[in-house]
């Protein structure tokens, strides 16, 4: 809020105050602090002057004075005239004038030398036995289960938590407080809907002896639940007395903080208070209107309901259904309910010509949860089938009925499930039983049984179709699922209930920060400037960030629900069903041979081996297995369609693109906390403005389905025939036929294999049809509307759209079906990029741009062919390496070229410019390579460079050499190297594929280009193939030094911080062991002593985009935990923020997804210049898409965006943040046994023998000493003798050995991680003549990889098993390294190349 300078405070005499408006009274009843000032500002919750019919005058005249029992002598105009300057930016950003803000499409200064780096969150203390009240000992658990009971009016059990938390000491006052005013908030609720004063006088009792006798940090909330109360439940003297008691306890705050009263008191409320108090008032915006759905409604935010009457029908004709795969109509019903909503539209009714409200109303249709529209089916269905007399339980076709049955008895389950809560809480001597149901009971309360049923039947369905019915499904994954999806369900009813004031409270908050923060900057400039330099990184917690700009944080207290709960839940939900659902099975009777109709249980719990162990497992019935696979479900489709209206813009973590579904801003596994930590606070920070606009600006791109595609696409796939990418209705897959019994076993052995891999691919082909057909369906609700895909991020920054089954990063067919909502005429050249664009997608790419116009042009009469008769005629399309695309192409020029003209002819196509390979162009540019930067077209050339077909040449070479020597393997594959061999390695190369995913991937290419290579050479295609990728490997090292460097100093740099303790952790180590450096006479066992340390290792790798995303990467050793349920013992895995980090996936994830991150970073600015020049913009990771108008104005932002990016140091700032950021850590570095100074330290420790963790503590020591201001204890730190110490005067940086050891990133075939998104890279084009380079150890190393294959050859299989233990302990008969702990250093960058990224503004094939 506005206030006055503190030299304007003072207080005034009270006649002066009513004779002006603009002068406020100071309090005299607060005894705890004198008042402080505070300027009149507008109000901050605008409501219409006839919203209070009751209020007959303004109690503002009677004292009015703002905030905090606070006066003030001026008021303060809230303009453009207002420094924004210096705030944080996601404030400033909301206020700041358009005219002084920089174009979002431009970088922001970024320094690497102050990162975001949030504090290690303090440890919660070992979980507690759960007491004899049914309390758990744990403190997540704890913490879901008060907001549980408080969720559902139980305050007595969550009082018990409480004085449980206040027993154990484990949070901090604020902490506590929180949840004091949280209980205080779930009594008033109820005091609000019942009055008594029993229970208030408990309240009031509550507040005396829990708050303030524990002498907790009073918040103005507490204040207002407590004059809440007293309102409700008090009269007369009693309650003047109690008001002006607590009102004399309101904490004071200084007047530029906002003040928060949870929306409690309403404006009728703070009346009362000022005439009862005169001398004390709450401001106007510190209240709730008595009706705040009216309030939401008058500002614009709630949805009206749609009208019926001004819908037209269009022009359009009956559009075909789409034909069902056979008996598949449950499964498609249930997704033509979900999309009813359409039907009940004219034909040719486009909603986006509906009024804005009109479209929110259909749009929130679309959202709301689909399980009472389920419920409805199901019971419309049965009680169909019982008026025509068809008993439900003995027969049905159907399976809705069924569920209609199953809903019934699983509802009556679960309501007697929740009966027995009370019981179970209430009884004095408890159960292990008892304790369990104390512990899921609150929330099981928290959704009525109805709904708990159907959510239950509807996710375990999905769940069995999503992994394979027949082959069942883990109790722990079925467990863990369930109860997910039900969490989920509660939490969007919960919010959907809280909407309103939520509303409310946030725009109140905006306009409070404002002012807050616009003091703040006053008084920043009133103060003296810092002589304090800046230290580097800016560390801050998470309830700091929060606090910054006056908010409540994240925290840490959020009550998601912890594993144990979560399983607890889930098996009682798994096991009601089990129990009550039935499902009718007709069988023959094994001696009568009479059908016989038995009602048996639809889900079986059971155990399977599975690797030698015991495994529970969901096995469903056989029948219902037929069923399913005939009937697959939909109806979890509803949360997943596109929207009509564009979506909501993101403002916070969760909040933004759907209206009503929460969805997070960036996709975290398992609820990771860092990820959401570092990004909530960036968002605060305004670090993430870019990237939240950048989606903005991907999601508001409008849709529409291409219609004429469609409806080739929809008689193609209604005859039922394999066409394109569709898979026949019926598949004709051959079966060998059975051998002779008599024959040789192995025979059989093998038809049996056969016959297996037959069913599976007949299968696959089924549920790719499947989920066509769902795409299909939402694509023909969707075929006369405007729509639009919200997008979200993942952890590095790349987006990705949140409808599931329809959108443009869909295959071929779903990227031919979709065209913009908004035309463009095609202008000047756009006729010419529609010409180049068919010929991308018939796969004539790798030639320049005018032979890709002349190809379109000499095909003419074909396209004009493809367009008139797309399934009669010659289906040239049919040819095309994508062919929808390229028919939709054809559609589209032939339109154009028709038109009277086509420069005037408004296209909605739109036309995709892809990258050359991404990840190695930005490598290329990391590293400067010149001769790499040609390979893949960011050097201008007259045609585009090719550099699969240049790998493809280098390995030739080698192999040729090879030849020349004698090689049998070389030999085996001379004149067998192309293109397609080495395409996959090279693509995925840069995106960490391993030694053995590139072996495979050189494998799978040989045996379907050269299938009896090994008839032919005697030699296994697999021992080829890691001939042939240890060659792709050299040839990527020879073309793309630079960036080899770049790679492998970005391994080593990940390396270390893996193995680095921090202060934090180095502080507690020494606290828990006192500091004491004890002597030991004998050389103790370290295994547990190494154990403790490398616990220590809780370094994630984190780094900054240069759009300020923090990336964090998740990677960490998740511990498991036993937990009991009713079904079985679960060991389910717990990951946790202070877990291990998983050194090796850390390491062999760093360098691809920091290139990932850069790849997100360029298409964000890309797609934020696009929109500020009026282009229409999509894209997938790096094929980008616009008009085709507007290619060229496209292809300049795309090259601009890219050289902005690299122009500046990227890794030299990247090295910046992490010295910064992992400043003070001490790690485990290792250097060559051989080595004097390894010799010394040998010495050394023979001497005093030390343990690791003593050493470490010694180390540390020795630094504090060396960094301290006295100089006697900097002397003392220099006099200090430690094996860094030795190493610092023995040796130099170089002399550490790598960080990174070959073998610990070496993957086996049975861990092998799938390189990520390596299919994102685009083809390019030719190379030129290379350079010849210099050869390290590693690429001698690989060159030498034959000789290591020859030992193998002529042994099979067996032997290579059998001797695979040999061979891996003889990675290790070397002399082992010796380890020391040094300061964390990071070594120098590597030279970059003489590449100059200006140049590629000249390239015309960098993206084409």
């Amino acid at each position: 809020m506005l206030v006055r300078p503190g030299a304007a405070r003072q207080p005034l005499p009270m006649r002066q105050l009513l004779a002006s408006r603009h002068l406020r009274l100071a309090s005299r009843c607060c005894v705890a602090a004198p008042p402080a000032l505070l300027a009149e500002t507008r109000r901050v919750l605008t409501t219409a002057t006839d919203a209070r019919p009751w209020k007959r005058k303004s109690f503002r005249a009677l004292v009015g004075f703002e905030r905090s029992l606070a006066t003030a002598v001026e008021e303060r105009r809230f303009g453009d005239d207002v420094p924004f300057e210096g705030l944080p930016g996601g404030l400033a950003s909301q206020y700041q004038s358009e005219q002084s803000r920089s174009p979002l499409y431009m970088l922001k200064p970024l320094s690497g030398r102050s990162p975001l780096v949030l504090d290690e969150q303090k440890a919660y203390p070992p979980r507690q036995r759960v007491n004899h009240y049914g309390i758990p000992g744990d403190v997540e658990e704890m913490l879901s289960v008060f907001e549980a009971c408080v969720q559902v009016g139980r305050m007595d059990r969550a009082a018990l938590v409480l004085k449980r938390f206040g027993r154990m000491s484990v949070l901090d006052g604020h902490e506590m407080m929180q949840l004091h005013n949280r209980y205080l908030q779930g009594r008033v609720a109820q005091l609000a809907a019942e009055p008594d004063r029993e229970t208030a006088e408990e309240v009031h009792k509550w507040f005396e002896l829990n708050i303030r006798g524990q002498h907790l940090p009073i918040t103005p909330l507490t204040i207002a639940c407590m004059l809440k109360t007293a309102l409700l439940t008090s009269e007369g003297s009693d309650l003047s007395s109690r008001i002006d008691r607590y009102m004399s306890l309101m904490p004071q705050q200084s007047s530029s903080e906002p003040l928060d009263l949870g929306n409690v008191l309403t404006d009728e409320d703070l009346e009362t208070i000022a005439e009862i108090c005169p001398s004390f008032y709450l401001p106007e915006d510190a209240s709730v209107p008595a009706d705040a759905d009216a309030a939401a409604a008058e500002d614009g935010t709630l949805e009206e309901q749609a009208g019926t009457s001004d819908l037209k029908k269009g022009p359009s004709t009956a559009t075909p259904e789409v034909l069902s795969t056979p008996q598949k109509g449950m499964g498609l019903r249930s997704l033509k309910e979900t999309l009813s909503l359409f039907a009940e539209l004219p034909d040719g009714l486009d909603i986006a010509s509906l009024s804005q409200s009109q479209r929110q109303e259909v749009q929130a249709k679309l959202e709301r949860d689909c399980i009472d529209a389920a419920i409805n089916r199901w019971r419309s269905e049965n009680e169909a089938l019982m008026s025509m007399g068809l008993n439900t339980q003995l027969a049905t076709p159907s399976l809705n009925s069924r569920l209609y049955d199953w809903h019934r008895a699983l509802e009556a389950r679960i309501a007697a499930e929740q009966a027995k809560v009370d019981k179970s809480e209430s009884a004095p001597k408890k159960s292990q039983e008892d304790l369990d149901r104390c512990l899921y009971g609150p929330h099981l309360l928290q959704a009525p049984a109805k709904r708990l049923a159907a959510v239950t039947i509807l996710s375990a369905l999905s769940i069995l179709a999503m992994h394979g019915a027949d082959k069942g499904i883990p109790v722990s994954n079925m467990v863990q699922q369930v109860a997910k999806i039900a969490e989920e369900d509660i939490r969007s009813q919960i919010l959907a209930k809280s909407l309103p004031y939520a509303r409310l409270k946030l725009k109140h908050r905006r306009q409070q920060n404002a002012r807050q923060l616009i003091r703040q900057r006053e008084r920043k400039i009133e103060e003296p400037p810092s002589n304090e330099p800046e230290t580097g990184a800016r560390t801050l917690s998470v309830n700091a960030v929060s606090k910054e700009i006056g908010e409540s944080p994240p925290d840490r207290l959020e009550a998601r629900w912890p594993t144990v709960i979560r399983a607890k839940f889930g098996a009682v939900l798994l096991g009601a069903l089990i129990d009550s659902a039935k499902i009718v099975v007709n069988r023959e009777h094994p001696d009568t041979k009479q059908m016989v109709t038995q009602s048996m249980p639809a889900f079986i719990h059971t155990v399977q081996l599975k690797k030698g162990r015991k495994v529970g497992v969901i096995q469903p019935n056989r029948a219902l297995v037929d069923l399913m696979k005939r009937e697959p479900r939909g109806e979890a489709l509803a949360r997943h369609l596109p929207m009509v209206v564009e979506p909501v813009p993101w403002s916070r973590f969760d909040k933004g693109g759907f209206i009503g579904s929460p969805s997070p801003l960036i996709r975290l596994k398992n609820h990771e906390k860092e990820q959401r930590f570092y990004a909530e606070a960036a968002i605060e920070r305004g670090d993430m403005e870019q990237m939240m606009r950048g989606l903005d600006v991907l999601g508001k791109t409008a849709w529409r389905i291409n219609r004429p595609v469609f409806d080739v696409m929809l008689e193609a796939w209604n005859s039922g025939e394999e066409f394109a990418n569709f898979p026949a209705l019926d598949p004709k897959i051959p079966i060998p036929p059975e051998p002779d019994s008599t024959d040789d076993p192995m025979k059989r052995r093998l038809w049996v294999r056969a016959v297996k891999a037959a069913e599976n691919e007949k299968s696959g082909l089924h549920s790719v049809r499947c989920f066509i057909n769902f795409q299909l369906e939402i694509a023909r609700a969707f075929r006369d509307q405007t729509f639009y895909f919200p997008h979200n991020l993942d952890f590095r920054g790349r987006a990705y759209p949140l409808p599931t089954y329809l959108n443009h990063m869909g295959a071929d067919h779903m990227r031919g079906l979709l065209i913009f909502a908004k035309g463009k005429p095609l202008g000047k050249n756009g006729l010419r990029w529609l010409k180049v664009h068919l010929s991308n997608v018939y796969g004539f790419d790798k030639a320049s741009l005018q032979e890709r116009e002349d190809f379109a042009n000499q095909n003419l009469e074909n396209i004009f062919d493809s367009a008139d008769n797309p399934l009669t005629g010659k289906r040239w399309w049919l040819g095309a390496e994508d062919p929808w695309q390229c028919l939709a192409a054809c559609f589209e020029l032939k339109a154009a070229l028709s038109s009277p003209d086509p420069a005037a002819f408004v296209s909605h196509f739109p036309v995709h410019q892809d990258g050359t390979c991404n990840g190695l162009q930005h490598y290329a540019a990391l590293g400067g390579d010149t001769w790499g930067a040609q390979q893949v077209n960011l050097l201008p050339g007259d045609r585009p460079a090719d550099v699969y077909a240049a790998v493809a040449e280098l390995v030739q070479e080698q192999v040729a050499k090879d030849v020349a020597a004698g090689n049998n393997f070389a030999k085996a594959v001379d004149g067998k190297i192309n293109r397609k061999v080495v395409k996959q390695t090279v693509m995925t190369n840069v995106y960490g594929v391993t030694f053995v995913g590139a072996k495979k991937q050189v494998q799978k290419q040989l045996d379907a280009l050269y299938p009896d290579i090994e008839k032919e050479t005697g030699i296994s295609s697999a021992i080829l193939g890691s001939y042939i990728a240890s060659k792709v490997f050299v040839a990527l090292s020879t073309m793309f030094r630079g960036a080899h460097d770049i790679q492998n100093w970005l391994g080593e740099i990940g390396g270390r911080v893996c193995r680095a303790v921090t202060p934090e952790q180095l502080d507690r180590l020494a606290e828990s062991s006192g500091e004491k450096v004890v002597r030991r006479k004998t050389v103790k066992t370290e295994r547990s002593t190494e154990d403790e340390l490398a616990s220590q290792f809780r370094n994630t790798l984190v780094w900054t985009t240069p759009l300020r995303m923090p990336v964090v990467q998740p990677y960490r050793k998740s511990g498991t935990r036993l937990i009991s349920t009713c079904l079985q013992d679960l060991i389910l895995t717990s990951t946790e923020r202070d877990d291990p980090v998983n050194r090796r996936k850390q390491l062999q994830a760093f360098p691809p997804n920091f290139i990932h991150s850069l790849d997100a970073s360029h298409m964000m600015l890309s797609a934020l210049e696009c929109n500020d020049m009026g282009l229409t913009f999509a894209a997938v990771h790096d094929s980008f898409w616009t008009h085709a108008a507007d290619v060229d104005a496209m292809n300049t932002v795309i090259r601009d965006s890219f050289i902005r990016i690299h122009r500046e140091d990227v890794i030299g700032r990247l090295k910046a943040e992490f010295e910064a950021r992992y400043r003070g850590c001490i790690y485990r570095a290792k250097i060559d046994a051989g080595t004097d100074v390894a010799k010394a330290i040998t010495a050394h420790r023979k001497k005093h023998r030390l343990t690791a963790k003593e050493e470490l503590l010694q180390e540390r020591r020795r630094q504090l000493l060396l960094q301290s201001r006295n100089p006697q204890e900097v002397a003392e730190g220099k006099a200090m003798v430690t094996p860094a110490s030795i190493f610092e005067q023995m040796a130099t940086p170089d002399m550490v050995a790598n960080a990174v050891d070959p073998d610990e990133l070496r993957a086996d075939d049975e861990d092998e991680e799938a390189a990520s998104d390596g299919d994102d890279s685009r083809e390019p084009g030719e190379l030129c003549e290379p350079a010849p380079p210099t050869k390290s150890k590693e690429l001698k190393g690989m060159e030498n990889f034959g000789n290591q294959l020859a030992a193998l050859h002529g042994s099979n299989y067996f032997v290579m098993e059998m001797t695979k233990s040999i061979r891996r302990e003889g990675r290790y008969t070397k002399t082992p390294p010796v380890w020391l702990w040094m300061p964390l250093t990071f070594p120098d960058i590597p030279k970059k190349g003489s590449f100059d990224v200006a140049k590629l503004k000249e390239s015309k094939y960098f993206f084409s």
